[in-house]
Formats: structure tokens, C-alpha cells, sequence
């Protein structure tokens, strides 16, 4: 794929803007933008980010996290750090999400980043979640991490430190190559399970049964 040059980025980024200028022109200023990395793996934490850009400072090259290679993420990760007028990223355990499930987990998470960022939002704009309990007006956004730059930068935070958590636990849980499938149902990591048993980070209400 050819690189965009500096104007189709910033064009790109203005495109993305479009829920946050609409929000802001109705009297909105904090508007926080929020996604989740870790629904779907058999192992490790559910990490959820909770992010409000700065309106003056862009961030180019924004985009769904999947979508960028993981080395662009790591760059983008540390702007969006550097940039945002507030972030704050926060994980939910394998045994809590065994014990109340991931859907609940992932909001249990979302909702601490809302009560953990500095600068406290006025409107939640969240990728595809309905999210109760923050007291806030929530909009959830279908493929919201494509077309919000505020959950894209969510997604970036959430997904960078999920990586890094997940290559951490490869060294402390060897042989079923967390590091390289980050705890999703790869052929490798049913190998491993199969070959060693579960470890603690794993999901045993996502293992009941393995073939």
C-alpha cells in the first residue's frame, strides 16, 4: 500500500474528526473517545483506554489499531502520550473475567478509565459498547475505532499495552508463544495448552473443552 504524504494524513485526520467537531460545536469540550484490546483471546487481561485529544495538536496517521503495523502503533502510542490532553488505560484479570465474564469485564474496565482519567469528560464516544454507570452521555459508534480519531487513539493505548503485557507473560509462561499470538486461539497455542495444561493467566471459562 503507498504511504499517504502530510496532506492526504491531515485530510485523512480531519475526516476522522467528524464526531468530535460535531460534539464540540453542540458545547461538548472534553470528549473522550474509548476501546478495548483482549475480548477475544483465550489468555490474559482485557485492557481498555480511555483518551481526550487536544483539538490543537493533531496526531497523523490515526487509525483502527489492527489496521497498523505494530511498528506504527508503538510510535503513535507514544504521541498519543505525549499529545492528548488526558489518557488513562486500565486491565481486567483472566479470573475476573472468568468470574463475571468478558462483556462485563471489558465495561468494568471502561468504566475505570472513566473514573481514572485526569481531566474528567463531558461525552464518552466508545467503539460499539453501551456503557452504563459512568453518568455521562455515551455514544456508541459501529467500527468506532475507524471513524473517531479519539477511539482510534484508544485503541492504539489499549492494544500497545496489551501486546506488552502479553510478551511479558511469554517469558514468565513459556511454551505457548504468547508473545507471538498474544493469547488468541492459534494452532501454536492449543499445542501448548495441550502439551503443558492451563496456566494462571488463562480463561478457563473460554477452555472449557480442548480438543
Amino acid at each position: 500500500m503507498a504511504r499517504l504524504t502530510t496532506e492526504q494524513l491531515i485530510e485523512k485526520y480531519k475526516d476522522l474528526s467528524q464526531f468530535e467537531d460535531q460534539y464540540r460545536s453542540e458545547g461538548y469540550h472534553a470528549i473522550a473517545g474509548i476501546d478495548e484490546a483482549g475480548r477475544g483471546p483465550l489468555a490474559g487481561p482485557v485492557v481498555a483506554a480511555c483518551c481526550i485529544l487536544d483539538p490543537d495538536n493533531m496526531i497523523l496517521g490515526l487509525d483502527d489499531s489492527k489496521k497498523l503495523s505494530a511498528k506504527k502503533r508503538d510510535l503513535l502510542f507514544d504521541e498519543i502520550k505525549e499529545k492528548a490532553l488526558a489518557y488513562a488505560v486500565v486491565r481486567v484479570e483472566a479470573d475476573v473475567i472468568d468470574e463475571i465474564n468478558i462483556l462485563n469485564a471489558t465495561k468494568q474496565a471502561m468504566r475505570q478509565c472513566v473514573a481514572d482519567i485526569e481531566v474528567k469528560p463531558d461525552i464518552l464516544l466508545i467503539d460499539a459498547v453501551n456503557l452504563d454507570g459512568t453518568g455521562l452521555p455515551v455514544v456508541p459508534i459501529i467500527k468506532g475505532d475507524a471513524k473517531s480519531n479519539s477511539i482510534a487513539a484508544a485503541s492504539v493505548l489499549a492494544k500497545v499495552t496489551r501486546d506488552r503485557i502479553m510478551e511479558e507473560y511469554d517469558k514468565e509462561y513459556p511454551g505457548y508463544g504468547f508473545a507471538k499470538h498474544k493469547g488468541y486461539g492459534t494452532a501454536e497455542h492449543y499445542a501448548g495448552i495441550r502439551a503443558q495444561g492451563m496456566c494462571p493467566i488463562h480463561r478457563r471459562s473460554f477452555l472449557k473443552v480442548i480438543h
